[in-house]
């Protein structure tokens, strides 16, 4: 069975590790068209009956992450299904002949089919060509029109839920005019269809998505995973994080323009999870050191904002990151995030799927840890395979 493992004396069941922790989170990656990993990632855990309570996401992952914020749970799988069976709805070959030659032929043309015609319920081509528009029309900016995508955000995701239950939800977006990184989230503020937009709007295709009188472009141009988000908040609660990246930072040499196209992507929009943990990490020690010399200190001799730091530096819930990354098969290319044939889409959405079955087999890895220990971090593709 899927949830049991050889641990000794622990419990082996999926959802009843997880069930105690206080904030199972789900981190999304940006990545387009390789979105549909991270719905087969949820809908792997909602088989084992894992639901997220805190949900986090930038550009397509801001999307999944509506909808499963925004739908009941046995609602999500299916919307997210129908977001991405609506996105590729179209036909590229009648008949793809068996091997990577002929995928390769038949992902090249699928995405020049999407830079030409864009894709069904998500974004289409201006009329103009925004390079023979003038200078402060309202598409001199961008190629596309993303007002499709507002239509099915509205049709897929209930607003008033995700703004209303228990989930919490953030999207991360850039300040075009300042340049300075956000996040929108439901406990400060009432989303809508825009500020997923304005998290998914990657310039100069998408055009900028204007909120409260400032206009936002997708968070990844600044940082592609919310990680860092979540590590930063400082409520006492113990966590478990799924992290579920698009682009894997770990690449092969390249060999010709197309492998370098493809590899300088990978760099810029992986997330840099090592960094982060490793900034946690020297918090977390600094953290510690402080409580230790605090400790000493007599309690005669501290004041009220003494034993308020005190507190504050003892007090440190565990973290324990589940990371999960799409592989690149070897046909796909440079174009692998705007190639949406559903071909593709289901074997995305199928690696997904099955990387989070391969993980629910070692449930030693969600087991929280002890507190006090700072961030675990498991790796599928580095850990697992190594067994």
């Amino acid at each position: 069975m899927l949830d049991k493992s050889t641990v000794a004396g622990e419990s082996t069941d999926v959802a009843e590790i997880v069930a105690h922790y206080d904030r199972v989170a789900l981190v999304f990656q940006g990545g387009g068209a390789l979105g549909a990993y991270q719905a087969g990632v949820y809908e792997a855990l909602a088989e084992r009956g894992v639901q997220p309570n805190w949900l986090s996401g930038v550009s397509i992952g801001a999307i999944n992450s509506a909808i499963i914020a925004g739908n009941a749970p046995e609602k999500r799988v299916e919307r997210l299904r129908e977001f991405w069976e609506l996105i590729s709805d179209r036909k590229i070959w009648l008949y793809t002949p068996d091997g990577d030659i002929f995928r390769v032929w038949r992902n090249q043309w699928s995405s020049f089919i999407t830079t030409l015609q864009g894709q069904p319920g998500f974004f289409e081509p201006r009329a103009v060509n925004p390079w023979f528009q003038l200078r402060g029309a309202e598409g001199a900016t961008s190629f596309y029109d993303t007002a499709p995508l507002r239509d099915t955000l509205l049709k897929l995701v209930d607003f008033e839920r995700l703004n209303n239950d228990d989930i919490f939800l953030s999207v991360g977006a850039v300040n075009v005019r300042n340049g300075n990184f956000l996040y929108f989230d439901n406990f400060r503020e009432t989303i809508g269809p825009e500020h997923i937009m304005a998290s998914g709007a990657l310039p100069p295709a998408f055009p900028p998505i204007k909120i409260d009188g400032d206009y936002y472009w997708d968070g990844g141009i600044v940082s592609n995973t919310p990680l860092l988000y979540l590590l930063s908040q400082r409520e006492k609660l113990s966590t478990l994080a799924f992290q579920v990246d698009l682009f894997s930072a770990n690449g092969t040499l390249p060999r010709d323009m197309r492998d370098v196209m493809g590899r300088q992507k990978d760099i810029t929009y992986s997330s840099r999870t090592r960094f982060t943990t490793d900034t946690y990490r020297r918090d977390h020690d600094f953290r510690l050191r402080v409580a230790k010399s605090l400790s000493k200190v007599p309690a005669h001799l501290m004041d009220d904002e003494d034993k308020a730091l005190l507190a504050e530096v003892s007090e440190i819930p565990p973290v324990n990151i589940a990371h999960l990354i799409y592989q690149q098969m070897d046909y796909e290319s440079e174009a692998k995030d705007f190639e949406f044939s559903r071909t593709s889409m289901r074997e995305h959405w199928r690696a997904g799927y099955e990387d989070t079955k391969r993980t629910l087999l070692r449930p030693d890895w969600l087991h929280k840890p002890a507190p006090g220990g700072g961030v675990v971090i498991h790796d599928l593709h580095h850990d697992y395979d190594r067994r």
